[in-house]
């Protein structure tokens, strides 16, 4: 994580908004601010990367259901939940739901520097996971129906041999079809496709 790092903060307090602002520009991070998550949802790409920090309790939307908004169509996003005491119930549901952590009101500046740290960290590792599967399963598209057929053999495992009985080739047929993955798929060895397949969701047959 560099110094650099987005955070979009959601609250419906303009006090709050302007405080979280100040202390995480001062920590380095380049800090966001949405006085609603209707607006924060209007402005938001699929692409963004990046830690919400977001009050669980909020007017029309509340951080709960922003959560699982952008769960569904940010995988970049990361979630951490403010909250206060009475709120804890809700902050813990925020978590088993995906939010990397929830940090309770009056917020003490460390702990919440550290929260946006592992936030970060945490969604810079699943933009890149959902930009290497996007990749892939491009890569997967180009495919013929009979290279899905020989892929899914190779991912469960299967020899040459049981791959070309099961689909009715010859053991030949199936290794110039193996060839032809290797070189669509971009892949330098078996075990490089079998990993692109896995990560593009390729099911063994």
């Amino acid at each position: 994580m560099g110094v650099g790092a987005r955070v979009f903060v959601v609250d419906d307090e303009d006090a709050v908004r302007d405080s979280l602002q100040a202390l995480l520009e001062v920590a380095g991070f380049e800090a966001q601010c949405f006085p609603s998550a209707r607006a924060f949802l209007d402005w938001v790409a699929v692409d963004q990367i990046g830690c919400l920090l977001v009050d669980v309790r909020m007017p029309d939307i509340d951080g709960l259901e922003l959560q699982r908004r952008v769960g569904a169509t940010c995988p970049g996003i990361a979630v951490v939940m403010m909250t206060g005491h009475a709120d804890v119930p809700m902050a813990v549901q925020a978590m088993k739901a995906g939010a990397v952590d929830f940090i309770e009101k009056p917020i003490a500046r460390e702990a919440l520097l550290a929260a946006i740290r592992r936030a970060v960290a945490h969604a810079d590792e699943r933009g890149r996971a959902a930009v290497e599967r996007s990749g892939e399963e491009a890569k997967i598209s180009s495919l013929s129906v009979r290279e899905r057929q020989v892929l899914a053999g190779l991912v469960a495992g299967h020899p040459n041999k049981v791959i070309a009985h099961r689909l009715e080739i010859s053991p030949r047929t199936v290794e110039i079809y193996r060839a032809r993955l290797m070189d669509k798929m971009q892949a330098h060895s078996l075990p490089e496709l079998i990993r692109m397949a896995v990560v593009a969701g390729v099911e063994p047959d």
